[in-house]
């Protein structure tokens, strides 16, 4: 039997990547999502313990969970501690998103991978298509800012840790609009799932 095929979720920050998981979801695809897995990894004792011994105790909060917080002030201004968090994590990550691929239903139509960084961690050779989710710079902030009270400058540092939109568009196989477009939006996806289901490639 074959594989269902594995689709990669690109977009700047605010883009929607995770609206759009989810109606890739409803129509019966697998979503692993990568925040998600990240989090339970970062709650994982070995690892709560590899951040104090790195950090100190000011990244564990009262209940002895790590703070996202203070590690997020700590990575996205020093890039050799993103990159030594990222060590950390992803191979967590990774063996949890294999595993749950590797269970998944026989009637799971595709696999979804909603990640932030697919380009950076090289899971773009994991993806059979990649998709960027096409979404204003001016859209993004003020959905960043409604839903995560952060203002420009916020936006700019965290996406300054990812590779340029411009080379995420470039690398995309289907570019969907999400542009204020949430009422069309689960019919492109579904339209887009028919194309990849049917052996078609390329951007529509």
């Amino acid at each position: 039997m074959k594989s269902p095929p594995v689709i990669g979720l690109l977009g700047g920050i605010g883009s929607g990547k995770s609206a759009v998981a989810d109606m890739f979801r409803s129509l019966g695809c697998m979503v692993s999502d990568a925040d998600q897995l990240a989090h339970e990894a970062l709650n994982d004792p070995e690892v709560v313990a590899e951040l104090r011994d790195h950090w100190g105790g000011d990244v564990i909060d009262e209940a002895g969970r790590p703070d996202r917080a203070a590690i997020g002030s700590i990575v996205f201004l020093d890039e050799s501690e993103r990159a030594w968090l990222e060590r950390l994590v992803h191979p967590l990550v990774n063996k949890a998103r294999e595993d749950a691929f590797s269970a998944a239903p026989d009637d799971v139509r595709a696999l979804i991978i909603d990640a932030p960084l697919i380009l950076e961690a090289g899971l773009d050779a994991r993806c059979d298509h990649l998709v960027f989710i096409e979404v204003s710079r001016s859209e993004r902030l003020a959905r960043v800012a409604r839903t995560r009270g952060w203002n420009e400058a916020e936006l700019a540092r965290r996406e300054a840790a990812q590779i340029d939109l411009d080379e995420k568009r470039l690398k995309a196989d289907f570019i969907l609009d999400n542009n204020g477009n949430l009422g069309g939006l689960p019919d492109e996806v579904r339209g887009l799932l028919h194309k990849i289901l049917d052996g078609v490639s390329g951007s529509p």
